[in-house]
């Protein structure tokens, strides 16, 4: 048994002395990469795989590769550079044209156009007649303009697909014909507290779409005629009195749901009235009487406006206990005094 272990021994010792030490094959790599050793390009490919194979694969950590000394440096040239270099070769006249197509393109600066009023002017961009310069003063919001509190005294030009128009607490006094003149898909205005006192009569009758009209808190003595696709009509807080609204001003209007007429002096009631109305506000007037035909008819009596739900005739000098077949036909009694 220990002759049997001295000869294993003997054995390992022989053949680490045989195997070359492991500096001796780094230096023949290292010889081999530095190109000391005389290649021969046509060099068999067979050749060279059998002096690797006579090589024990050295070990190499990761970070120590050489990069190839034959890749030439200038081949990684910056893309801003060949950018220059691309620009300089430009032809003049190409130059020019370019030039000249960027100075066609730059916008034009916003102007001022003078107001009707004849007081300072309204900041209005290069399509102003097209209601682009209008959104550098107001709030454009896909159809909806909102030129709240901006002190105008006249209304801006709008764009065709305008179709909100919001211009409250402003000092618009006159609204005319050409105001909202081919504006055809505008359904709502909304002229709220402006100082407005004169409207041309064809100043909104021109507008297909118009819905809904705001006509609050202004100094307006004589409603105009409007189209009769109105919904809801709010002309409260004016001067209207008695004869600020045209005979049978909401006959034929259909669609008609809301009416407002408060606080304007009025001292009737503007009859007739289409059916579908819902909701009737004339309070703070001087209405004094009713008449039998105002809500229902007379001739039949089995007739019941069922729409008409919301009637206010408070602060009028009128006793509704006195006509109640005025208002028999309604599903609710109008408010107002009793006695």
């Amino acid at each position: 048994m220990v002759t049997l272990r001295l000869m294993w021994g003997l054995l390992v010792l022989c053949v680490v002395a045989a195997s070359p030490r492991r500096y001796v094959r780094q230096a023949e790599l290292d010889k081999f990469y530095n190109n000391n050793v005389d290649l021969d390009l046509n060099v068999d490919t067979d050749d060279v795989y059998d002096y690797y194979d006579g090589i024990d694969e050295p070990q190499i950590e990761i970070g120590t590769l050489r990069p190839d000394e034959d890749v030439d440096p200038s081949h990684h040239a910056s893309l801003e550079e060949e950018e220059e270099e691309e620009v300089e070769h430009v032809e003049p006249e190409e130059r020019r044209t370019a030039e000249g197509s960027e100075d066609n393109e730059l916008p034009i600066k916003p102007q001022l156009i003078p107001s009707g009023s004849g007081e300072s002017g309204t900041l209005m961009g290069p399509s102003a007649q097209g209601g682009m310069g209008t959104c550098l003063l107001c709030t454009c919001l896909v159809g909806s303009v909102y030129c709240d509190d901006l002190k105008l005294h006249h209304v801006p030009p709008l764009s065709k697909e305008t179709t909100h128009f919001y211009a409250r607490y402003n000092k618009i006094a006159r609204i005319g014909k050409s105001s909202f003149a081919n504006l055809n898909k505008l359904k709502r205005i909304d002229l709220t507290s402006n100082g407005i006192s004169w409207i041309d009569d064809d100043a909104f009758f021109g507008l297909p779409a118009l819905e809904e009209l705001v006509l609050r808190e202004n100094s307006i003595r004589q409603l105009p005629a409007l189209p009769h696709s109105m919904i809801l009509i709010d002309a409260s807080l004016n001067h209207l009195g008695s004869t600020g609204i045209q005979r049978e001003a909401f006959k034929d209007m259909p669609g008609l749901l809301y009416l407002y007429l408060t606080d304007n002096n009025i001292d009737h009631i503007p009859v007739p009235l289409p059916d579908s109305l819902r909701s009737l506000h004339l309070q703070n007037n001087n209405i004094q009487m009713m008449h039998e035909d105002t809500f229902c008819n007379p001739h039949d009596l089995n007739y019941i406006r069922n729409a008409l739900e919301d009637v206010r005739l408070d602060g009028n000098p009128i006793n509704l206990s006195r006509t109640p077949q005025a208002y028999i036909c309604l599903p609710r009694i109008p408010i107002g005094a009793l006695i």
